[in-house]
């Protein structure tokens, strides 16, 4: 982490963010051509019934190809790569090289790096997602449902 220029990068944090809007407004960024940098992506939100989003990822990790297995997709069960497949797939990663250029300018983050300790994040304005949404669940609690061990 020390080859990083914490002040070429915009930096978002996550924590009590809703996950999709976060990942939308820094795929917009990123497609503008600047570097973004996500901290605290063990604190971002997914919305929605708890049951339904583990079933949701847990049938993602089980799609496999018949033929030969390692050209399925692949989901991440670490918390910094989910923020990043997720972010990723707001990008136009397989049809244009603009999306895998922007994709290169990303970087995600569990915790705050020390690189990145004295820089203010970017506010994105919204409510409360913990008390707008009535089932939500964390990227750290669905990653360890998915059998990813934080210790």
């Amino acid at each position: 982490m020390t080859d990083i220029n914490a002040k070429e990068y915009q930096v978002y944090d996550a924590k009590d963010k809703v996950l999709g809007r976060l990942a939308s407004i820094v795929a917009k960024e990123l497609l503008n051509g600047k570097k973004v940098a996500v901290i605290n992506s063990d604190m971002a939100i997914i919305s929605g019934d708890r049951k339904g989003i583990k079933a949701k990822y847990k049938t993602r990790l089980d799609i496999k190809e018949k033929a030969n297995p390692e050209h399925s997709p692949y989901w991440p069960r670490r918390t910094d790569m989910l923020v990043k497949r997720v972010i990723r797939g707001m990008l136009p990663y397989k049809k244009k090289t603009t999306g895998k250029e922007a994709y290169e300018n990303l970087r995600v983050f569990v915790g705050i790096p020390s690189a990145f300790k004295d820089i203010k994040p970017i506010e994105i304005k919204s409510k409360n997602p913990k008390e707008m949404y009535v089932g939500y669940i964390t990227t750290k609690q669905l990653s360890e449902s998915l059998g990813y061990s934080t210790k």
